[in-house]
């Protein structure tokens, strides 16, 4: 994943600790280093960008002022040495908030967590546009190829080298690699185990870490857990 990154701090030497983790630890590109929270804002104002890690205590704006002015589409990780502000800072858009001095495996769980919220809120603003109701694929088992409407399929289940297709009306088997077909489908569709993949639109609940669609459950893997209940999230009441 590539994020559009900048950096927003008044200490040289905890900016360029920041520049050599982003440059060795992701692949995102880091288009400023700012300063000042005023440096910052004048580079917002002609550039877009994905992600800021953002020191608190600055003169003149800190980053709880500047967070404020950011649009909500940025994410933001807080790196500060006062553990106080913590509680706060979730207050904007926040997606982690590194104690200084920053540890490379405190640096590499932050990348994670973003990774994993930028990955859920793309996922879930392309499924707003839907799925068209006739919108369909051709599922090859065997000899024929059988036609299936996205809307109805309630999931897709690996065993070995083939793949289950389920719809509330049969299923059927395909010859295929799960993967394969995780690469084809449209938004809508989610992998949360190594084994499954379900439709959102057929969920009917989570419960002790398992997916019910109908009377089937299907287990949630430990490292699909977080994309899919950052999905959850964003349509909790």
């Amino acid at each position: 994943m590539i994020l559009r990154c900048m950096i927003v701090d008044d200490e040289p030497k905890a900016v360029s600790l920041l520049e050599v983790l982003i440059g060795q630890a992701t692949g995102w590109q880091l288009v400023a280093k700012c300063y000042s929270g005023l440096e910052a804002i004048a580079f917002l104002k002609n550039n877009e960008i994905d992600l800021v890690f953002m020191d608190i205590n600055m003169p003149l704006v800190n980053g709880m002022d500047l967070a404020a002015l950011l649009s909500p589409d940025i994410g933001i990780v807080f790196t500060t040495a006062y553990s106080e502000y913590a509680a706060e800072s979730y207050s904007y858009h926040t997606i982690d908030y590194l104690l200084k001095p920053i540890t490379l495996k405190r640096f590499l769980a932050a990348v994670r967590k973003t990774e994993e919220h930028f990955k859920a809120h793309r996922i879930t603003a392309k499924e707003e546009n839907g799925i068209a109701g006739d919108e369909y694929f051709f599922v090859k088992s065997g000899k024929e190829h059988r036609k299936i409407l996205l809307n109805d399929i309630l999931f897709f289940e690996s065993q070995k080298e083939y793949v289950q297709v389920v719809t509330p009306s049969f299923s059927l088997l395909t010859y295929r690699r799960l993967k394969d077909i995780e690469a084809q489908l449209p938004t809508g569709f989610i992998r949360v185990h190594q084994s499954f993949i379900v439709n959102m639109r057929q969920i009917m609940r989570i419960q002790d870490n398992h997916i019910h669609i109908g009377e089937i459950r299907i287990p949630v893997g430990e490292k699909f857990r977080d994309s899919l209940m950052e999905l959850i999230r964003k349509r909790t009441f």
